[in-house]
């Protein structure tokens, strides 16, 4: 069983692309922030680069990424190696959105945390990320 986390995680949310649907993102933020961690919300339209470098800079323990423009094959990989090449191989990233099983499949095999279907409880998410968060990054 995974001990207490001695401060809030410290979570990014963002929304990669042209997608310009946040709503879900937003809910997700909510839920995050009410369930004791720090969250940044990046805003619509970020590229990989710009979610790996604001999460670098605010030196989180997530990211999770809000995806529903069918781009989730092209971005969870994008960022995982941006992720790699700066050495941030103790972040999870995770997320969720309209993105078929098969395909979650695949981008966890690359190294891509759990991703989240529309309709998930929030408690898990938030669980899902606390656990991972106690059990790679002890602080």
């Amino acid at each position: 069983m995974p001990t207490e986390l001695k401060r809030p995680p410290r979570v990014l949310v963002a929304k990669v692309g042209l997608d310009g649907h946040d709503r879900g993102a937003k809910v997700i933020a909510t839920a995050l922030r009410d369930g004791g961690m720090e969250v940044i919300y990046t805003g619509l339209r970020q590229t990989p680069e710009m979610v790996v470098n604001a999460a670098l800079q605010e030196d989180v323990d997530a990211i999770g990424i809000s995806i529903l423009s069918g781009a989730h094959m092209t971005v969870f990989p994008k960022i995982i190696n941006l992720m790699k090449e700066k050495n941030m191989n103790d972040v999870l990233l995770t997320g969720g959105g309209i993105i078929p099983e098969d395909d979650m499949k695949t981008l966890q095999a690359m190294g891509v945390g759990k991703l989240f279907p529309p309709g998930t409880a929030t408690g898990e998410i938030i669980s899902y990320i606390k656990n991972w968060i106690t059990e790679h990054r002890p602080f």
